[in-house]
């Protein structure tokens, strides 16, 4: 099951969204071809990611930043691009450009403070903007949690791409992120599952003073969890992209 595309325009243009895209793919071409040796590349990730047991003893604060905008593969990163591009530029459009970026990169650092305390002994580096991409997905589930997200079903040969309620898909992947951590040991590294969940969190907790702003309840009830704009329609052929509303953008609560 792979999330596509969204029903819900943005009302701007999510330059913050692009520029994250564009930091983190270019930052991926660069140190995946400047290292041409495994220990090479080992040295950039010690340097530059973040480490459980160097947190817990005060040391590498800044990596809390850095390890954010290192992936450890091509599907690693085109899978949290791919979520970046689905849910953030609408909540940029509620935020504002700026507000955004902060709500972004506290998101991230509050996910791998999550990660660090499930494991604060581990040696193994923490990199990826899950934990970032994790906290714009929980204030998408409370600012809409009725848009229309369409998913990729594969089962086999079966392939179709259905539209369910933002609440469904990001509820399911937030019980993933619970089974999956509960079920694996963080010190061996691989997925980390506490970042995730930690982020969405995060996320969710940081947009509820936007929420209220909104109208808390109201806001629901006015559109019964639906965006408040009609949703883009797209044909079965349409390539996913970003759509924006025709109407001229509003100022976010907490800025430009």
């Amino acid at each position: 099951m792979f999330p596509l595309r969204d029903h819900n325009p943005s009302g701007r243009t999510p330059y913050v969204v692009y520029l994250l895209m564009a930091a983190n793919i270019l930052g991926f071409l660069w140190y995946s071809t400047s290292f041409p040796t495994d220990r090479s590349l080992a040295l950039f990730y010690a340097s530059f990611a973040t480490v459980p047991r160097e947190i817990t003893m005060g040391e590498g604060s800044l990596t809390l930043l850095t390890s954010m905008f290192i992936h450890g593969g091509i599907m690693h990163l085109a899978g949290n691009m791919l979520f970046l591009w689905i849910f953030g530029d609408n909540m940029e459009d509620e935020m504002g450009h700026l507000p955004f970026l902060a709500f972004y990169l506290i998101c991230g650092v509050g996910a791998t403070l999550a990660h660090v305390w499930s494991a604060p002994l581990s040696m193994v580096p923490l990199v990826g903007a899950s934990g970032a991409i994790a906290g714009v997905m929980g204030g998408y589930l409370l600012m809409f949690p009725k848009a229309r997200v369409d998913i990729l079903i594969i089962l086999i040969i079966f392939f179709r791409i259905i539209p369910i309620p933002a609440f469904i898909m990001l509820g399911l992947w937030l019980a993933m992120q619970f089974f999956g951590g509960l079920n694996a040991d963080p010190n061996l590294g691989g997925v980390a599952y506490w970042a995730h969940a930690g982020g969405f969190f995060v996320g969710l907790a940081l947009t509820v003073p936007l929420w209220i702003i909104r109208g808390g309840p109201r806001f629901w009830s006015r559109t019964q969890g639906h965006p408040p704009h009609p949703e883009t329609r797209y044909s079965a052929s349409r390539i996913p992209r970003v759509p924006r509303r025709n109407t001229p953008p509003r100022s976010g609560p907490w800025g430009k």
